[in-house]
């Protein structure tokens, strides 16, 4: 039986792999977080990962908080960047497979089309910064390595948009949304489900893969999406960027082409509204 590592098990995306992984009982999971397998430490990350002894990595860890860390540049280089080369050189040292999650933020957001794989990068905050440079250790050191980009991660775990969302409907009788930055939201539970499709597949296609929901919409389209699901009568007041200043800059159209995922496994995007529904009956 192998053994799969999953880091980050506390968060969005591990806690839904947490939910899928028991249909899933020819693999071993072994579910870790920052208490149990720290990524801001070289030497706990090596002898965590030898004791374990992984034949599969899912690293769903990450510094997050896309604010804090223009603050904070030194532990989201740690858990964003190092860690990841840590992983990747152990993973390509006892021949284990790595999957690998990165983020749309690695764009500057400055396209008129959605993003594919091979577009070049040019983040335009630290979180950016440090996610790419994860992605450039992750290939440099274990090219057998897959990493996947997503976006807009929401789930029924931890702190999101949509809850965020749904608590402020409740609280104020108006709401201002950003509406000039565009992309797609992604389910944990959708991105969840990809990621074990493809631990599950005979093939193993090294590279970088794109997936989000399916949709193009922005922050605001999100919000009315959110009002008329849980039938909230809040008003939301469409409103630039530029009127709602934060500490690090987020691109205006990060919408991700998914078109390779889907020719290598198969693997179809779902609508962004069915998934949404789906997450808020759950919630």
């Amino acid at each position: 039986m192998k053994k799969v590592l999953v880091t980050g098990a506390n968060g969005q995306l591990g806690s839904e792999i947490k939910e899928l992984a028991v249909h899933y009982s020819k693999f071993d999971f072994i579910f870790t977080d920052i208490a149990d397998f720290p990524l801001d430490k070289e030497a706990e990350i090596v002898a965590n990962f030898n004791q374990i002894q992984p034949d599969i990595v899912i690293n769903c860890a990450a510094y997050t908080a896309v604010d804090k860390a223009e603050q904070d540049q030194e532990t989201a280089n740690a858990i964003n960047h190092l860690a990841i080369k840590t992983l990747a050189q152990l993973c390509k040292e006892t021949n284990a497979k790595l999957i690998h999650i990165s983020t749309d933020y690695v764009f500057d957001g400055t396209s008129a089309i959605a993003y594919k794989e091979e577009d070049i990068p040019n983040p335009k905050s630290v979180y950016g910064v440090t996610k790419l440079a994860g992605e450039i250790a992750c290939q440099r050191e274990c090219p057998d390595g897959i990493i996947i980009r997503t976006a807009w991660v929401y789930s029924e775990f931890g702190n999101n948009f949509v809850k965020t969302m749904l608590r402020l409907m409740t609280e104020r009788e108006t709401l201002s949304v950003v509406n000039d930055q565009v992309g797609s939201p992604t389910y944990a539970a959708d991105l969840a489900q990809v990621i074990l499709t493809i631990l599950d597949n005979e093939k193993w296609e090294p590279g970088t893969y794109h997936y989000s929901n399916h949709g193009e919409i922005s922050w605001f389209d999100f919000a009315n999406d959110i009002k008329e699901i849980a039938n909230k009568s809040c008003e939301i007041i469409g409103i630039p960027a530029s009127n709602y200043p934060t500490p690090a800059e987020r691109p205006a159209y990060s919408l991700l082409n998914k078109a390779k995922i889907k020719a290598v496994y198969d693997i179809d995007p779902v609508d962004y509204k069915i998934s949404l529904k789906k997450m808020m009956a759950r919630l």
